[in-house]
C-alpha cells in the first residue's frame, strides 16, 4: 500500500526490500535515535531489521499492523504505523520515529494526522493513542498539534534497559473529537 500524504511525503507499507535502508539509518544514528527508542540498542544487524519486518508480514491480514516507511522527496526518512490494535474495542496506538536530517519539517505531524483519519474512516477505529517518553518534547508536540487530549502519565511504561524505565505521556483522540 502506498499513501501520498503531500507531493513531497509518501508512506509505503514496509517491505523486505526496506530492511537495508531502515537498518543503515538506525545504525548511522544510534546516539540520536537511541536516546528515546529502546529498540535501537537491540537492532545490531540488518537481520534484526529483517526479523522485525518478518514479524509484521507473517501475521494474517486481520491481525497485521500497518507499518509504513516514510519517504520525503524520495529519500527514506523514518517509520510510522499502528501497534497494539485492539479490534474488539476499536482502538489502536500510533508510533513513529524520524531520521535526524528530516526533523522540524512537519513530516510526522502530517503522517500521523493522515493515519488518524485513515484509522477512523477505513479501519473503523474509535480511539487512537500516542505514547511519548516524558522529556521527549519533539515527539509530544505531534499529538498536541493534532488536538489529542493529554490523559496522564503511565509510570515506568517503557523498558529502556535492564534497570531503567521511561514514564510515558499518554495522548488520545476519539473519532468524534
Amino acid at each position: 500500500m502506498i499513501l501520498d500524504i503531500t507531493p513531497k511525503i509518501q508512506l509505503r507499507e514496509i517491505d523486505f526490500k526496506d530492511a537495508s535502508v531502515v537498518y543503515n539509518t538506525i545504525d548511522a544514528q544510534r546516539d540520536y535515535l537511541g536516546q528515546w527508542l529502546p529498540f535501537v540498542r537491540h537492532t545490531q544487524s540488518q537481520s534484526d531489521t529483517e526479523a522485525f519486518i518478518t514479524s509484521v508480514a507473517n501475521l494474517s491480514v486481520s491481525q497485521r499492523e500497518l507499518i509504513f516507511t516514510i519517504w520525503y522527496n524520495g529519500d527514506f526518512a523514518g517509520l510510522v504505523g499502528f501497534k497494539a490494535t485492539d479490534r474488539i474495542n476499536s482502538k489502536t496506538e500510533l508510533g513513529y520515529w524520524l531520521s535526524e536530517p528530516f526533523q522540524k519539517k512537519g513530516i510526522v505531524t502530517l503522517c500521523v494526522g493522515y493515519l488518524c483519519s485513515y484509522a477512523f474512516k477505513k479501519l473503523v477505529i474509535n480511539r487512537v493513542q500516542i505514547k511519548c517518553a516524558v522529556g521527549n518534547d519533539a515527539s509530544r508536540k505531534v499529538p498536541k498539534r493534532l488536538g489529542f487530549a493529554f490523559e496522564g502519565i503511565e509510570r515506568a511504561g517503557e523498558r529502556v534497559d535492564e534497570h531503567t524505565y521511561y514514564d510515558l505521556e499518554i495522548f488520545s483522540k476519539l473519532k468524534n473529537d
